[in-house]
C-alpha cells in the first residue's frame, strides 16, 4: 500500500515480513506483549518508527517495499517487534483524546 494507510482487521493477522515480526496494536496499547523464549513478556514501550530513516532498514528495504515510504508503524525498543495500528485508534492523538476544559477553554479537534 503506497497511500500511507495501513489496515487491517483485529482478528486478521498482518503479513509478516521477511525480517521483521509484525503485529497489530489493541487499542490503547503503549506497550510491547510479545512474549520472549521463556514465556515472559517483552513489555518494551512502542514507540513509532520511521523506516525511511533508520541505517539498518534501508539496507533491508521489508517495510518500505510493503506499506510505501509513510506508513505509520510502531516499534517496541526491546524486541524491535513491529506493530501496526489499531483500526479503533485511527485518526487519535498518540497521547490519547484529551479532557474537557474546565475553564471553557476547549478547542474544537481538528480535522
Amino acid at each position: 500500500m503506497a497511500t500511507g494507510e495501513v489496515t487491517a482487521s483485529p482478528t486478521q493477522t498482518p503479513a509478516q515480513l521477511p525480517h521483521h515480526k509484525v503485529k497489530i496494536k489493541k487499542a490503547g496499547q503503549r506497550a510491547c506483549n510479545e512474549k520472549n523464549e521463556k514465556g515472559k513478556f517483552c513489555g518494551g514501550h512502542l514507540k513509532r518508527w520511521f523506516y525511511t530513516t533508520d541505517v539498518i532498514e534501508q539496507a533491508c528495504g521489508d517495510a518500505e517495499k510493503s506499506w510505501g515510504p509513510n506508513a505509520e508503524v510502531y516499534r517496541c525498543e526491546h524486541c524491535k517487534t513491529l506493530y501496526l495500528p489499531a483500526p479503533a485508534d485511527a485518526k487519535i492523538n498518540v497521547a490519547g483524546p484529551g479532557i474537557v476544559s474546565v475553564f471553557g477553554l476547549t478547542l474544537p479537534p481538528k480535522k
